[in-house]
């Protein structure tokens, strides 16, 4: 490997990693979304060649980093990194969010409005507070292997080490976990069970600011989406809805896309969703229900989360059971 310090070999454990989440690795002090806007304007290189910041590296691999990640990188040999230290408080929390603890993994109760990652005005994330789960002082910090939005709660993934999230990032990306999410639409979708297979691109909309929008085939990326009707009352249904690929806001897109957006989703339903009026909070109801897979050691894993504090609101006002099937 060249001594150049900006030069950095993907190893053996890192195969497979999102260079967003290598570069992070690396650089603590790098943000979310300057690791992003890296990749994005070209500055950060994969082999000589420009890279999307998603794009899977290979072991063995050459990083060409920035001159401005110098530092950065002197700061962490150094212990100095500067990153926000989680309190006492952060820490508390996030442990009483634990649904189930492994050797490998870590299953966590994301709440609604918390970020997963940070990025421009975004100081307090889960990514910065993962240093509260580790079992021991000397263990390596836990990993994040998917995400949610902002505003949607439920269960989520970690990895306790590289290894282990290595294998996550493989049994997310190969599909052979399977995610059970909650929304609650303002519409009933019809038939009450079926299949939305409609490919999404992003699109500028007026307004200003991009979303995801359904388009004709072949000019957008595949996206599939299970979904049943488990109850209806009002003008509202409770869906629970098993996505069948992982792009950007695929379900609010979906069922925006055939007439059911969900309640609060004021991006993909406008204020035809803001329902205060009729007692529901205007928060966005999409919820990460249930979570099953394998874990590396071969036992089957599956956890559930009960909804939050808004929806509950919502479930009593509209006469829903919190604990039914589905």
């Amino acid at each position: 490997m060249s001594v150049d310090p900006l030069h950095r070999e993907v190893g053996p454990d890192e195969d497979g990693q999102r260079l967003d989440r290598w570069l992070r690795k690396h650089l603590p002090a790098l943000s979310f979304g300057e690791a992003q806007r890296w990749a994005r304007t070209g500055q950060v290189r994969v082999d000589g060649k420009r890279a999307k910041a998603d794009q899977r590296l290979t072991a063995g691999a050459v990083v060409r980093l920035p001159p401005p990640a110098l530092p950065m990188l002197e700061a962490k040999a150094e212990g100095r990194v500067g990153a926000r230290q989680t309190t006492a408080e952060e820490a508390d929390f996030l442990r009483g969010r634990v649904l189930l603890e492994t050797a490998d993994l870590i299953l966590i109760d994301k709440p609604s409005g918390l970020a997963v990652q940070g990025g421009s005005g975004t100081d307090r994330h889960l990514d910065g507070m993962l240093d509260a789960l580790k079992r021991h002082p000397d263990d390596e910090r836990p990993r994040l292997v998917h995400r949610l939005d902002r505003d949607t709660s439920g269960v989520l993934a970690l990895a306790r080490n590289a290894r282990a999230a290595a294998w996550a990032t493989r049994a997310f990306r190969e599909r052979t976990t399977t995610k059970i999410y909650w929304a609650v639409t303002l519409g009933v979708p019809r038939p009450a069970r079926g299949v939305i297979d409609l490919p999404l691109a992003k699109r500028q909309v007026e307004r200003g600011g991009e979303r995801m929008v359904a388009v004709d085939e072949g000019d957008g990326q595949t996206a599939v989406t299970e979904y049943e009707v488990l109850a209806a009352g009002g003008p509202c249904a409770l869906v629970a809805l098993k996505p069948l690929t992982g792009r950007t806001h695929q379900i609010r897109a979906h069922l925006a896309a055939i007439g059911t957006p969900i309640v609060g989703d004021l991006k993909y339903g406008g204020q035809a969703v803001d329902l205060r009026g009729q007692g529901l909070p205007r928060r966005l109801h999409l919820h990460a229900r249930r979570l099953t897979l394998d874990g590396p050691d071969g036992r089957r894993i599956s956890v559930r989360a009960a909804i939050p504090p808004h929806m509950a609101q919502s479930f009593d006002r509209l006469g829903f059971d919190p604990e039914m099937d589905g």
